[in-house]
């Protein structure tokens, strides 16, 4: 039997200057690719233990300094090296647009982008149709 992967982030957004701008970080690894923070679950942590710790490790921000939105979640299935791999993001809103990022030595840039721009520097289409998702969310529920 093949276990499968489990990851889990946030897709963090802010309000800033009247327009909805989406947090993406590039990777100093690999490829060079550009996602929100997300990391490997540990053993006994529950999937949202997970995107928080990591959305800290990685972007600075503690639970305090977001919104989350458990009703808006987007779970994704595709195959690393041949394997199984499961990443569930949740969508949260950055209470303070202008709190800076603090990036980890996991991630080499980050920009606030808009939806659009942010589909164009997201590698995956996967990744495309989550933030298409939350945004459609952020649309109906949040304007």
């Amino acid at each position: 039997m093949t276990l499968q992967q489990r990851a889990c982030g946030l897709v963090i957004f802010r309000r800033f200057q009247g327009t909805i701008q989406y947090l993406l970080m590039q990777t100093s690894y690999g490829e060079h690719h550009w996602t929100p923070p997300k990391g490997h679950v540990d053993p006994d942590e529950s999937d949202m233990e997970t995107a928080l710790r990591e959305t800290q490790e990685e972007a600075g921000f503690v639970p305090n300094d977001l919104k989350i939105f458990e009703d808006a979640r987007h779970e994704m299935s595709y195959k690393v090296k041949g394997k199984p791999k499961i990443v569930i993001y949740w969508l949260a809103e950055l209470l303070n647009p202008d709190k800076p990022v603090r990036l980890s030595n996991e991630h080499q840039a980050f920009d606030w982008l808009p939806l659009r721009e942010a589909c164009d520097r997201a590698k995956y289409d996967e990744m495309r149709k989550a933030l298409n998702e939350f945004d459609n969310y952020v649309s109906r529920n949040l304007s």
